[in-house]
């Protein structure tokens, strides 16, 4: 089943290659979203794709070394049928 979803990441998750491994793991599993740093030093993301594929992702994150995910916020949104890629935000 195709979801949308939108996490916060909380922890040490800036300076570590969040974003990048994000954006790796994003393209494997086929996900769309963007993932950017927020201001206040946390992750914000949205994944659009299979729930699974996201489930994998989240979990692989935690798994990382570098990467401590201390706390997430999940939302589900609707999910919008015309995007197509998945993008770092600057």
């Amino acid at each position: 089943m195709i979801v949308r979803k939108h996490y916060l990441f909380y922890g040490r998750v800036q300076g570590v290659g969040f974003r990048f491994t994000t954006y790796q793991k994003a393209i494997q599993y086929q996900l769309t979203g963007w993932v950017r740093n927020t201001y206040d030093g946390h992750v914000e993301a949205i994944f659009q794709g299979e729930e699974e594929y996201i489930r994998d992702l989240v979990r692989y994150l935690h798994s990382d070394s570098y990467i401590r995910i201390d706390h997430m916020d999940i939302e589900s949104l609707k999910v919008l049928d015309d995007e197509r890629s998945f993008e770092i935000k600057y």
